[in-house]
């Protein structure tokens, strides 16, 4: 039960992330959002780590970090303004989200591939083409 919970979470944070991202007002600045959006992150993160870490240990953690902390910065940055702008342009949220995790879901397969060694296999290959399909038939 407990290995369904952190899906559960993407999931539902993915709900509230498209709802948001969908919902914000065509006259604010995607960038004026995100930079609230950060702070407020910021936080939050700020006072569950130190929380959780314990204060007296804060910098050990932090000395631990490297240049993947920064790289998923700017990912998240790409992804966030990414959905702004497909609903600006008129993207549906009910389209959106799903033309892009499939393109993602595709593009890792082979990432997984190529950089982690995992095996492709033909369930995987024949996924891809249903996916590819479904895309074509919401599209139409």
């Amino acid at each position: 039960m407990y290995e369904f919970l952190p899906i559960l979470l993407v999931v539902l944070s993915s709900c509230f992330y498209n709802i948001c991202s969908k919902s914000i007002p065509h006259g604010v600045h995607p960038f004026g959002t995100l930079m609230v959006t950060y702070v407020t992150a910021a936080i939050v993160t700020g006072i569950m780590f130190v929380v959780m870490v314990r204060p007296e240990n804060a910098v050990s953690e932090l000395s631990k970090i490297n240049w993947t902390a920064i790289v998923l910065a700017l990912a998240i940055i790409g992804l966030e303004t990414g959905y702004m702008l497909a609903y600006r342009a008129g993207w549906q949220v009910n389209t959106a989200p799903l033309v892009a995790n499939t393109c993602l879901a595709v593009a890792l397969v082979v990432i997984g591939a190529v950089l982690f060694k995992e095996t492709i296999t033909i369930k995987q290959i024949a996924g891809i083409i249903v996916c590819l399909f479904g895309m074509v038939l919401i599209n139409i």
